[in-house]
């Protein structure tokens, strides 16, 4: 009757609900505001957000699968979300 969810799980998904509700709000900030230099400037403030919560959520995920993923592995995803982040990383 009671589903149980891991705590990792639980964890990303939260992060990921709040960081979508962000979204959200900024999405009706802008047309609130309907003026592009400002919602330019909103809108850019958005990339401030991602990468931690792409961190955050990469971590506690690595953090759950630890005792089932090999060390090698981990630094492998790792080594993967740091090329991401150097990826989208303006000059």
């Amino acid at each position: 009757m009671f589903i149980f969810l891991d705590k990792a799980i639980l964890g990303m998904a939260i992060l990921r609900l709040i960081s979508g509700s962000i979204e959200i709000f900024v999405a009706l900030l802008i047309i609130k505001m309907n003026d592009i230099e400002k919602a330019l400037v909103v809108n850019s403030s958005l990339a401030l957000i991602g990468p931690p919560v792409l961190l955050l959520t990469t971590v506690i995920g690595l953090t759950g699968m630890a005792d089932k993923v090999s060390l090698s592995k981990i630094l492998w995803v790792l080594c993967g979300v740091g090329c991401i982040l150097y990826g989208v990383k303006g000059n």
